[in-house]
């Protein structure tokens, strides 16, 4: 696993990062957007890999598909991951749609044993097929499941402990999903094993009052901040990066923010040392 901290790879930026070496630790790239034959985004992909540890995070896996994984995008996946080597696969704790059908959406599960023996046959299998473990995010939600049988957090830990599966803590995804269902957010955090995360992700939403829309398109708040900065305390050094997906910035403004969490991250860290 690479140190450091890293940003997601956005056609906005493909050239700035082929003219020459950025501040940057290494790159998370949407597999979605590559899991094809050839063209411009493969050619680009390879020549910005060359420099690049990169991690893959992929949107339309549906791990809680009650029908089973699709095999041909996993065997698509199998070959994205073959031709890039990534740190890591990752994906969502969601389903994204049903009969076939792609609602191109992260929506949430029920937290219920049913659920769980759906997600853990799911999980093992995609895991046997990319023959490494499988890394899943925790989603931003806005409606929850009256069946629910445990917390968000409770039932990733499950999942975890029977799978072997690795965790991509959202923190951003935590503050948007405390604030609309009234949970704490540090109960979240102190709820998953610390052992099993392997990576952070950083973003932006939209406060419309009474909740929070996760939209990625703005800067990170200072309340997200002020989580990280807990859940540093708690896990101590984990990779970090900031994803921007809609009103991106140039470069070198990203890489400002991801300054703010490098800073953060040491100022957290030695303090913790030298308590």
């Amino acid at each position: 696993m690479t140190s450091g901290f890293g940003l997601g790879l956005r056609t906005q930026h493909y050239n700035d990062f082929l003219a020459g070496p950025q501040p940057v630790e290494w790159l998370e790239v949407i597999s979605d957007n590559y899991m094809v034959d050839g063209g411009k985004p493969l050619a680009m992909l390879d020549q910005i890999r060359a420099n690049y540890p990169m991690a893959m995070h992929g949107v339309s896996m549906s791990i809680g598909a009650i029908n089973g994984l699709n095999k041909d995008y996993l065997r698509k996946l199998k070959t994205l991951e073959q031709r890039i080597e990534p740190m890591w696969v990752s994906d969502h704790l969601c389903w994204t749609g049903a009969h076939g059908r792609n609602m191109h959406d992260l929506l949430p599960l029920p937290y219920t044993h049913e659920a769980l023996q759906i997600i853990k046959r799911n999980v093992e299998y995609a895991q046997e097929v990319l023959q490494r473990p499988l890394v899943l995010e925790n989603v931003s939600s806005y409606v929850e499941y009256k069946s629910s049988e445990m917390t968000e957090w409770e039932f990733l830990t499950e999942v975890c402990q029977a799978t072997g599966c690795r965790l991509l803590l959202d923190i951003n995804n935590i503050y948007v999903s405390a604030f609309n269902h009234g949970f704490s957010p540090t109960s979240f955090i102190e709820g998953v094993p610390a052992e099993s995360v392997i990576q952070f992700h950083l973003a932006g939403h939209l406060n419309n009052g009474d909740h929070l829309i996760d939209t990625h398109d703005h800067p990170v708040c200072d309340g997200v901040w002020d989580l990280y900065r807990q859940a540093l305390l708690h896990f101590g050094y984990v990779p970090t990066m900031i994803e921007r997906d809609d009103n991106i910035p140039s470069l070198s403004e990203l890489i400002s923010e991801l300054d703010m969490a490098r800073s953060i991250a040491n100022d957290v860290l030695n303090s913790k040392i030298a308590v």
